[in-house]
């Protein structure tokens, strides 16, 4: 049985990661000795979350940029595979709830824009980091999910169906690479967290009865420490 591995020296890109799960996955990444590379829209948001990783004694460097532009994923692994040469950690984290609505009601252009974020952004960052995740010794992706991606929910439809082909997506590349022994893909389920999309969807609850990001985030990084089988889903609980 392979031993748990260390994350130390590793290369990680974390999207959505100026707040929430995202942010607090790359500060636990940092401190687990991985350079991580922050993504998202908002400079500003991901400039304080590099401050606080440099403060805490680890390495970020920060990426601004729109997912939904596939132009500007090709133009961020070319950076990568330019500076580094591989990529060790991918955390598809970024996504947006959307509006919460009975089925016939979904807004197409928002539904567009949704599964512009949750889905196929989260495809050309796979196919766009592929090589260079090849390229390392060993490489994990991480996910993340919602219940409502297999448990279907009134008025979730459009968020939930993201999520439920985001999961189909990233079980068929864990299939495809299980040959490898050398690509690990984790499809995480957060459960009920304290974060900004949580607020959105349940306004009269109160933040504190929730666990907090960084429960989610520390066992992100035991999972990826762990020798953990590719393809598996799991749910974080409390």
């Amino acid at each position: 049985m392979m031993k748990d591995k260390s994350l130390t020296g590793k290369l990680a890109l974390v999207t959505g990661a100026s707040r929430g799960i995202g942010a607090a996955t790359a500060e636990a990444l940092a401190a687990a000795g991985t350079h991580v590379i922050l993504v998202a829209r908002t400079a500003p948001a991901l400039e304080e979350i590099e401050e606080r990783i440099h403060q805490a004694g680890g390495s970020a460097t920060i990426a601004p940029l729109d997912l939904t532009d596939g132009e500007n994923i090709g133009k961020l692994a070319a950076a990568v595979a330019e500076r580094w040469q591989k990529l060790d950690l991918l955390v598809l984290n970024a996504a947006m709830l959307g509006s919460l609505t009975p089925v016939q009601d979904i807004d197409p252009k928002e539904y567009s824009r949704l599964l512009s974020l949750n889905l196929l952004a989260n495809q050309a960052l796979i196919a766009a980091f592929d090589p260079l995740l090849k390229r390392a010794e060993s490489a994990d992706i991480v996910a993340l999910t919602s219940s409502v991606g297999s448990e279907p929910r009134a008025f979730w439809g459009a968020y939930g169906s993201s999520k439920a082909a985001l999961e189909t997506l990233l079980g068929a590349y864990a299939d495809e690479t299980a040959y490898t022994g050398r690509i690990r893909v984790h499809i995480i389920d957060p459960g009920a967290t304290r974060t900004r999309m949580r607020a959105l969807a349940f306004p009269g609850e109160e933040p504190e009865s929730v666990k907090a990001p960084e429960v989610v985030a520390k066992a992100i990084a035991e999972r990826l420490a762990a020798n953990a089988p590719t393809g598996e889903k799991i749910r974080v609980e409390a």
